[in-house]
């Protein structure tokens, strides 16, 4: 018997009695009571409480967390409809995150356009979900507004972002 709604649903005294007369074999919930704690055919698991306050406020704080990573750091986490990408920075480089189609050849050309400008990337994360692909780059030196103009002219770029060294 599978429990996973809510703790009131079950008569645990019914339920204790089907495991003792072997009507039942086993008993697995998320919301045990008292009495079936400690039973041996009752499998006890960690009740997630999504719709409680307690993880109403985890869950804003997390929202926040991911919030501030993206905005300072650029890195995605949880996303519905992007991929997640999470990337440490790279001292004294700057950071430069792209949204982009997830079409091949973008990144190399993102690279080559970050050659001619005599940028060298010197760590790199791209992940695509389904048709969209997110990629962050940290790369050597600053890059000049014409060089983030030449990266955002590419077609397949939605959002280009140029992160300060940090």
């Amino acid at each position: 018997l599978l429990n996973f709604a809510r703790g009131g649903l079950v008569d645990s005294a019914a339920v204790l009695g089907g495991l003792r007369s072997g009507k039942i074999a086993r008993y697995a919930t998320d919301f045990p009571d008292e009495s079936l704690l400690g039973e041996e055919n009752v499998i006890a698991l960690p009740h997630l409480g999504a719709s409680t306050p307690e993880s109403e406020d985890n869950c804003a704080r997390m929202a926040a967390d991911e919030l501030m990573d993206y905005l300072e750091d650029g890195n995605i986490r949880n996303s519905v409809n992007l991929p997640a990408v999470s990337m440490a920075r790279t001292k004294g480089c700057t950071r430069i995150c792209l949204i982009h189609r997830n079409i091949p050849n973008t990144i190399s050309r993102l690279s080559g356009i970050l050659a001619k400008a005599g940028i060298n990337i010197e760590n790199m994360q791209s992940r695509a979900k389904k048709a969209y692909a997110y990629t962050i780059l940290d790369v050597t030196g600053a890059v000049s507004g014409s060089t983030a103009g030449n990266l955002e002219a590419v077609p397949e770029i939605i959002r280009a972002r140029v992160l300060a060294a940090e």
